[in-house]
């Protein structure tokens, strides 16, 4: 069996083509070292080296090991690097689940970010609902999801990263897109609403049904997703509710109004202006070095 230490001692004579200062190189002296080339010349099956009293050559066998030994010396030198580095969370992958709208405001940033701080971290990318996040979270499909409350905190972690408006999306040329002032819920009274459904999209859904309590729309469709709602009422099938960022998608056909109070509820919210919340999402207990890494910067960025 070949041994590092023996082709290290190979890489050191073959170098210096004298034993003396390859054992001195080595801070070892000469029979421990012809030992070790011995050794290594057996396990390879040829002779390496060419010795006599006065001179040390290569052997056609031994210049080809010693490229080859270069190579294993450089794969152990990186191979401990890498391993180093995973330890530290400088590099490994990181598995990142999201929300389309999520991905509008944090997402774009958040890898420019990791691709100067951590460029050796690989992060997977998995678009999901807020559900299929926590039970991607839950099997170990994900370490980290982007995702809407509410979520089972005793086995989930999570933190705050943003905070914004609802805001009403109306169809071009719609009576409402008209007022000059925020949207009150009693001017969607008899009006044709896009909906959330109340499982697949249970955090958008609340937030609108709790806005629209006082009056009585007329829910035409419930959806999943909030780019959906935006193209329904592109479409004119009604109007919905949908968060600041969601702006950013550029759906052709739409208009977007401020509602009262930004959608919020002085009694229930944290910040009743912004009532639309995004978390970051982990398992409870210990996380690797790298997705520490990661939710540090996906943490510190929103601050």
């Amino acid at each position: 069996m070949i041994t590092l230490d023996q082709v290290r001692s190979f890489v050191a004579v073959a170098e210096e083509l004298h034993f003396g200062r390859a054992a001195e190189r080595l801070r070892m002296t000469q029979p421990p070292l012809s030992r070790q080339i011995q050794k290594l010349e057996k396990a390879v099956g040829a002779q390496l080296l060419e010795r006599d009293n006065r001179r040390v050559a290569l052997t056609g066998a031994g210049a080809a090991f010693l490229d080859e030994a270069y190579r294993m010396l450089n794969l152990v030198e990186s191979a401990g690097d890498l391993a180093r580095r995973v330890d530290a969370g400088a590099a490994g992958v990181v598995r990142l689940g999201f929300t389309a709208v999520s991905a509008i405001s944090i997402l774009g940033p958040l890898l420019r970010r990791l691709t100067v701080e951590l460029p050796d971290v690989e992060v997977r990318l998995s678009e999901r609902v807020t559900l299929a996040q926590v039970d991607g979270i839950r099997h170990g499909e994900l370490d980290i999801g982007l995702a809407r409350p509410p979520f089972d905190t005793e086995l989930l972690s999570s933190r705050v990263i943003s905070r914004e408006p609802l805001m009403a999306v109306l169809p071009q040329g719609h009576p409402l897109a008209e007022l000059d002032r925020p949207l009150t819920p009693e001017d969607f009274e008899g009006q044709p609403v896009i909906g959330y459904h109340p499982q697949q999209s249970r955090y958008f859904h609340e937030l609108s049904v709790r806005f629209l309590a006082n009056a009585h729309p007329r829910i035409e469709q419930r959806v999943h997703q909030v780019l959906t709602a935006m193209l329904l009422v592109s479409a004119e099938r009604g109007v919905g509710f949908v968060p600041v960022s969601a702006s950013s998608l550029h759906v052709e056909g739409v208009v977007f109004r401020p509602i009262e109070h930004g959608g919020g509820d002085t009694r229930l919210d944290k910040d009743p202006e912004r009532p639309v919340e995004l978390h970051a999402i982990w398992a409870r207990g210990s996380v690797s070095p790298v997705v520490r890494r990661v939710l540090d910067a996906i943490i510190e960025m929103n601050r």
